[in-house]
C-alpha cells in the first residue's frame, strides 16, 4: 500500500458478546496504545541517495563493501555507490561526543527541569490509588566510549575492526559501474535450511540498485523524496523469508563534493592514504580530527550510508497501521502474531487472550531445545494481567461456580479453559497441560456434540474465551477467611525541606479532592476503602480522625527502633463518615509544622508503622509515602551518602544499583506477607539513594515517582485531580501462577514482585500498568501438532474485598524450521525482554559485560537467520529478517540508555530510578521509552484532529522553520525552530518574536485560536495515553536546554559516546560476519 493513499475508514466494530445468564460483568477502565521519532553524523561518511523498500514477508538485504584481498589491516566502512559492497572487517572506538562532555552544564537533570505542583498534582492522579495491584560467547563489545579524557562507560573497541584506517598506500575498490547501496529484495525462493554460507562468484548476478534522488530520465512512483519519513516503495508480492531479487543495475548517482576539514578532493572517487582515525571517531571535537602529523594531500571523506536506505521505525509503524489497523484482531487462530503495539486495533476474543494481556517474543516456538539454542531468540511472554481495555471491548466475564469453586486439574492445578479435551461422553476431561485424566463433577456435566465439544461451550466463558474471571471460594483466602476491604494510609514527610518548598501544603490540598476518587466496585455509590493519616520527620505522628470527634487528635511515637501503632479505633476510617474531621486535619497539618527546623528523616520505621496498622486492622492495603531526603536519622534503615561517580565504568559500578543494607529487603518480605503495598513519591533536591529506597515498592508491587528539585511556585497553574478510570482494580494482595504445557517450563521472572519459591509470583499489590515478564526453556520435545499452551492465573482481592481469579490463556505454534520461528517473532516484545534482562544484569555484572552480552546475542540471532534461512549471497550484504529489521535500531537505543551508558549529567539516582521503572513496563511503554515519538506540528492542516505523522528521531529531520513535540512516556518537549513564522509564535505563545519565548516554559497560554487549541489538545491526548504525567518543557533551538532535548534523538550519536544508528548497523554487520566466518 502506498503510504500516501488515504486510509479507508475504520468500520465500526464493537465486539458484541452474549450476556451469559448468571454471569455478571465487572467494570474496568480503558486505555490506548503508543508510538515512535536525530545530532548530525558529522564527518562519518557522505550521503548516498536511496530509499527504503519494504517487504511484506521477506528479508532485508543491506549492502556493505568488502576489503581488497591484500588488505591486512583494518579498513574503514566504505559505503560506496556499488551494488555489492563488501566488508566491514575492522573496528575503531565508536566516536567521541560531538561536543566535549566535560563542558556540559552540570545543572541539567536528565529527565527535565524541576517538576512542579501541576506535575505532582497530575502524578497523584496516576498514583495507583485505584490500581488493582545461557552465557553468550564474549564479544569485542561495542565501545561507545567518550573521549579518553573521561571515564568511559563501557570501554572501547580494540582497533581491529570496524572503523580502522586503510594501510598507507592502499585504497578500497570503488566501481563507477555499480549501482546504489541500499536494501535489496530478491525473487529467488529461499531454501528453508541453507547448507551453509557461500558468497557468489565475482561474476555472479548483480543486485538491483535502489532509486535515489531522480537522475535525468528517471522517475518513480510513490511519495515525494522531500518527505523524509515516506521512503517506502509499494511492496512487491509476498516472498518467502530470505529471498532475493535480481535485476539490472541502476546508474551511479553523482558524487557528492562535500568537504570536511583536513580532506582534499580526489579524482575518480579514489581514496588517498589516511594515517589516523576517522573524523568524529576518537577526536574530542568534531571539527578537529586527530590525524597526528600529516603531510601531502588528504582523502575525500568516504560516503556514508543514507539513513533513508536503512530500515525506518516510522515506516514500519505506519505500514502496520495501514495494513492491520482497520480490521479487528480475532484471537481464534493459534499462533497469530498481533498488530504492533503502536497500532490502534480492536480485539475479538475467540479463545486466546488479547495481546493487551499477553505478548510473546515469538508466536512459533522451536520444537527442540537444540533449535532454540541455535537461534538464540529468547522465548518469553510479557503478561499484563489487569490491562485496561478500550470501551469497545468487553471486560472479562465473571464466572461463579458456587461453593464448589473453579474446576481445575487434579495434578497440575491448571484451571478449566477452552483447550481442555472432554472425553467419555463428557464425563471426564483430559488436561491440556499435563495430560492427566480428571472426572467432571456432576453439576458441571454436559453432553458432547458430534465434534467432541460440549454443547454448552459457547455459553460458558471458560470454554470459549481466552480471558475470564472466577469467583474464588473461601479455600482461596488467607486463614480460610474472606478478606476485609483494603485500606489506604497517607504518610507525609513534614521535615524542614518539605515545609520550605510548599510541598506539605500542596499535598494536603490535593488529598482533599483525591479522597472523592477512591476506587469503588462496579456501580457502588461509595468506596469501601478506609483511610488513615501519618506525618513524620525523626518521629511519627498518628492522627485519630474518628467521625465523633470535633477536632482530630495527634499521638506521637518517638521510639522508632521498636515501632508500634498507638491507636486502632479512629485511625482507619470511612471517608464519608469522617469527612469534616479529615478536612480539618489537612487544613491544620501545614500550620502545625510551619516553624519546624527538623531536617532529619526516617524511612523504614514509617513503613513498619503502616504495616503494623494494617495488621492490627486485619486487612491488606496500600501506603503512600511522600518523602524528601536521605533518611540519616538514627533509626533502622539509616543510610549514608554513597554517591560516587568515580565508580562508573569500574567493577564496583554495580554497587550503585544495589541497596545499601539488607533491612529494606527484609521489610519488603514482611510487607508482602501482610498484603501491604507501598508507593513512594520522592521530592529530592540532592542524592536520596533511590536504589535503596525503591526496594520496598519494587518487591511489594508498588511504584516510585521522582520529582527532582521540586518547587511549588515555579508552576503557573495547578490543575485539578481525577483518578476516575485510571486503574482497573485494586489487587491486594495477589499471587500469580503461570502454567505451561509439558515440554517447556517457566525458568525466570522479571518485574516488580517478590518470589518465595521458583514458580509463584507474590505481590502485595498490582495495578493496570504493571507487567510480569516470564522466560521459558525447553525440558522436552514439543509437538508441532498440539503446539504450546500458556495459562496465567492471578488470585487477587478486588477493591470491595471480593476474592477472584483472573485467567488468561494463549496457544502458540511449534515449528521444526528456523524460518518459521523468524517469521513469527515480535521485535517490540523482544526488546522489552532484552532491556529487562540487561537492567537486572547490572545488579551483579559490570555494565560493559552486560552491553557486550546484548550485542553478542543480537548478532547470534541475525547470524543464525543469515546462515540457515537466507539464500546464499555475498558476505558484504547485511540480511535482516522482515519481522526483525528494527532489532538493531531498537537494541542500539537500549545500549545508549542512561542505565547502560550514562552521560556526564546523569545522576546516580536517575539511573537507579529508570532501572527499576523499566523492570515492570509493558511493551508499548518500552517501545516509546527507548525510541521516542517526534511529531512535527505545522506540517499537518490546522483543522486536522488526528495526530500528525511522526518523523524519525534524528536531528537531520528537524527543520528550523517548524516546531516538534517529542515524548517518551516520561518526558514531553516542545522544540521551537529559530525560523518559525512570527504568526505561529504569536498564535501559540502570545509573544511577537522567537527571542521572547521563555525557554523551559511548562504551560502554554490558553489562547482562542485554532493552532493553540490544536497543540494543547495534542499534548492532552499524549498525556492521556501514558500511565505517568509528562511535564511539558519548551526548548528553543540553540538554547542550553536543547542538549537535553537532543539526548532523546536516538538515531544520532549521543554525547555520552553512544553510536548512531548507521554506525551501529555497520558494527552489527561486522559482528555477524565474524560469527559466520
Amino acid at each position: 500500500m502506498n503510504v500516501n493513499q488515504s486510509v479507508p475508514p475504520v468500520p465500526s466494530f464493537g465486539q458484541p458478546q452474549p450476556v451469559y445468564p448468571g454471569y455478571h460483568q465487572s467494570s474496568y477502565g480503558g486505555q490506548s496504545g503508543s508510538t515512535a521519532p536525530t545530532i548530525p553524523y558529522g564527518a562519518y561518511n557522505g550521503p548516498v541517495p536511496g530509499y527504503q523498500q519494504t517487504l511484506p514477508q521477506g528479508m532485508f538485504l543491506f549492502l556493505l563493501s568488502d576489503p581488497p584481498a591484500s588488505a591486512s589491516q583494518s579498513l574503514p566502512v566504505q559505503c560506496e555507490a556499488s551494488a555489492d559492497f563488501k566488508g566491514l572487517p575492522g573496528s575503531q572506538p565508536f566516536g567521541s561526543p560531538l561536543a566535549p562532555v566535560g563542558n556540559q552544564p552540570a545543572v541539567l537533570q536528565p529527565y527535565g527541569p524541576p517538576p512542579t505542583s501541576a506535575q505532582v498534582t497530575a502524578q497523584l492522579s496516576g498514583m495507583q490509588i485505584s490500581g488493582a495491584v545461557a552465557p553468550a560467547p564474549p564479544s569485542s563489545g561495542l565501545g561507545y566510549g567518550p573521549p579518553t579524557s573521561l571515564a568511559s562507560a563501557s570501554g572501547s573497541f580494540p582497533n581491529s575492526g570496524l572503523y580502522g584506517s586503510y594501510p598507507q598506500g592502499q585504497a578500497p575498490p570503488l566501481s563507477q559501474a555499480q549501482g546504489h547501496p541500499g536494501i535489496q529484495t530478491s525473487q529467488r525462493s529461499a531454501p528453508s535450511q541453507a547448507s551453509g554460507f557461500t558468497p557468489p562468484a565475482s561474476g555472479g548476478p548483480r543486485l538491483p540498485s535502489m532509486t535515489g534522488p531522480l537522475l535525468p530520465g528517471q522517475s518513480f512512483g510513490g511519495p515525494s523524496v522531500s518527505q523524509p519519513n515516506h521512503v517506502s516503495s509499494p511492496p512487491p508480492q509476498a516472498l518467502p523469508p530470505g529471498t532475493q531479487m535480481t535485476g539490472p543495475l541502476g546508474p551511479l548517482p553523482p558524487m557528492h563534493s562535500l568537504q570536511q576539514p583536513g580532506y582534499q578532493p580526489q579524482q575518480n572517487g579514489s581514496f588517498g592514504p589516511a594515517r589516523g582515525p576517522q573524523p568524529n571517531y576518537g577526536s574530542p571535537y568534531p571539527a578537529a580530527p586527530t590525524f597526528g602529523s600529516q603531510s601531502g594531500p588528504q582523502p575525500l571523506p568516504p560516503k556514508r550510508l543514507d539513513p533513508d536506505a536503512i530500515p525506518s521505525p516510522i515506516q514500519v509503524i505506519e505500514d502496520d497501521r495501514n495494513n492491520r489497523g482497520t480490521e479487528p484482531f480475532v484471537t481464534g487462530v493459534r499462533g497469530q502474531v498481533p498488530p504492533l503495539v503502536t497500532t490502534n486495533f480492536l480485539v475479538k476474543d475467540q479463545g486466546n487472550a488479547s495481546p493487551r494481556y499477553i505478548r510473546c517474543t515469538s508466536y512459533n516456538i522451536p520444537c527442540t531445545s537444540d533449535m532454540a539454542k541455535q537461534a538464540q531468540v529468547p522465548l518469553a511472554a510479557v503478561i499484563k494481567p489487569l490491562a485496561s481495555l478500550p470501551p469497545e471491548e468487553a471486560s472479562p466475564y465473571v464466572v461463579d461456580h458456587g461453593e464448589s469453586g473453579p474446576l481445575r486439574c487434579n495434578r497440575c492445578k491448571a484451571y478449566m479453559c477452552p483447550f481442555m479435551q472432554f472425553i467419555e461422553g463428557g464425563r471426564r476431561f483430559q488436561c491440556c497441560f499435563c495430560s492427566c485424566i480428571n472426572d467432571v463433577p456432576p453439576q458441571y456435566f454436559q453432553h458432547l456434540d458430534h465434534t467432541g465439544k460440549r454443547v454448552d461451550a459457547y455459553d460458558r466463558p471458560e470454554l470459549s474465551l481466552g480471558s475470564y474471571e472466577f469467583l474464588a471460594t473461601v479455600d482461596y483466602c488467607k486463614n480460610n477467611k474472606f478478606p476485609s476491604p483494603p485500606a489506604f494510609i497517607f504518610m507525609i514527610d513534614v521535615s524542614y525541606n518539605a515545609i520550605r518548598t510548599g510541598l506539605v501544603r500542596l499535598l494536603c490540598e490535593e488529598l482533599k479532592s483525591l479522597l472523592d476518587f477512591l476506587p469503588r466496585e462496579g456501580g457502588a455509590e461509595e468506596s469501601a476503602i478506609r483511610v488513615g493519616f501519618v506525618t513524620y520527620n525523626k518521629v511519627l505522628h498518628f492522627y485519630n480522625v474518628k467521625s465523633s470527634l470535633a477536632q482530630p487528635q495527634m499521638m506521637v511515637v518517638s521510639d522508632v527502633a521498636d515501632m508500634f501503632v498507638p491507636l486502632l479505633d479512629g485511625f482507619l476510617v470511612n471517608v464519608n463518615e469522617s469527612r469534616a474531621v479529615i478536612t480539618s486535619l489537612l487544613d491544620q497539618i501545614p500550620e502545625m509544622f510551619a516553624d519546624t527546623r527538623e531536617t532529619e528523616t526516617v524511612f523504614v520505621p514509617v513503613i513498619q508503622a503502616g504495616m503494623e496498622a494494617l495488621k492490627a486492622a486485619e486487612c491488606a492495603g496500600k501506603l503512600f509515602l511522600f518523602h524528601t531526603s536521605l533518611p540519616i536519622a538514627e533509626a533502622p534503615g539509616k543510610l549514608k551518602n554513597r554517591d560516587d561517580r568515580k565508580l562508573i565504568n569500574t567493577d564496583k559500578e554495580k554497587t550503585l544499583f544495589q541497596p545499601q543494607t539488607g533491612a529494606y529487603q527484609t521489610l519488603a518480605k514482611e510487607c508482602v506477607a501482610q498484603g501491604c503495598c507501598v508507593d513512594v513519591f520522592l521530592f529530592p533536591n540532592q542524592y536520596v539513594d533511590v536504589a535503596t529506597l525503591s526496594v520496598v515498592p519494587q518487591l511489594t508491587g508498588g511504584s516510585v515517582y521522582k520529582y527532582a528539585c521540586f518547587q511549588v511556585w515555579c508552576e503557573e497553574q495547578v490543575g485539578g485531580l481525577s483518578l476516575e478510570g485510571r486503574h482497573v482494580a485494586l489487587v491486594i494482595p495477589f499471587a500469580l501462577t503461570v502454567h505451561v504445557a509439558s515440554g517447556i517450563r517457566a525458568v525466570d521472572f522479571f518485574g516488580a514482585f517478590y518470589m518465595s519459591n521458583t514458580t509463584d509470583v507474590e505481590l502485595a499489590g498490582l495495578d493496570g500498568d504493571k507487567t510480569v515478564t516470564v522466560e521459558f526453556k525447553h525440558d522436552d520435545r514439543l509437538n508441532e501438532e498440539s503446539g504450546a499452551l500458556l495459562q496465567c492465573a492471578l488470585l487477587y482481592t478486588s477493591c470491595a474485598g471480593q476474592r477472584r481469579l483472573r485467567i488468561h490463556n494463549l496457544a502458540l505454534n511449534c515449528c521444526t524450521q528456523l524460518a518459521d520461528l523468524y517469521r513469527n517473532c515480535e521485535t517490540d516484545t523482544l526488546i522489552n525482554y532484552m532491556a529487562k534482562f540487561a537492567y537486572r544484569g547490572v545488579l551483579n555484572s559490570p555494565v560493559k559485560a552486560v552491553r557486550d552480552t546484548l550485542i553478542t546475542q543480537c548478532a547470534q540471532i541475525l547470524a543464525c537467520y543469515r546462515k540457515n534461512c537466507a539464500s546464499p549471497s555475498s558476505a558484504g550484504q547485511l540480511i535482516l529478517p522482515e519481522c526483525m529489521k528494527l532489532l538493531p535500531v531498537y537494541l542500539n537505543c537500549v545500549l545508549k540508555s542512561d542505565v547502560l551508558q550514562p552521560g556526564a549529567e546523569i545522576t546516580t539516582d536517575d539511573r537507579a530510578y529508570v532501572r527499576q521503572l523499566v523492570t515492570s513496563m509493558d511493551v508499548a511503554e518500552t517501545n516509546v521509552f527507548f525510541y521516542p515519538r517526534l511529531l512535527p506540528l505545522t506540517k499537518s492542516p490546522i483543522e486536522s484532529t488526528t495526530e500528525p505523522p511522526a518523523v524519525r528521531a534524528s536531528e537531520e529531520r528537524l527543520s528550523n522553520g517548524d516546531m516538534y513535540l517529542l515524548e517518551n512516556g516520561l518526558n514531553l518537549f516542545l522544540w521551537v525552530g529559530a525560523s518559525v513564522q512570527q504568526g505561529v509564535v504569536q498564535s501559540l505563545f502570545s509573544v511577537s518574536s522567537f527571542s521572547q519565548i521563555t525557554s523551559g516554559l511548562s504551560v502554554l497560554p490558553v489562547l482562542d485560536n485554532p493552532l493553540s487549541k490544536k497543540v494543547r489538545g495534542l499534548i492532552d491526548s499524549l498525556r492521556a495515553q501514558r500511565s505517568r504525567y509528562m511535564k511539558l518543557i519548551v526548548v528553543k533551538q540553540e538554547d542550553k536546554l536543547e542538549m537535553l532535548f537532543k539526548h532523546f534523538l536516538v538515531e544520532d550519536k549521543s554525547l555520552s559516546g553512544g553510536a548512531s544508528y548507521v554506525d551501529f548497523l555497520c558494527h552489527m554487520h561486522k559482528e555477524i560476519r565474524q560469527l559466520l566466518s
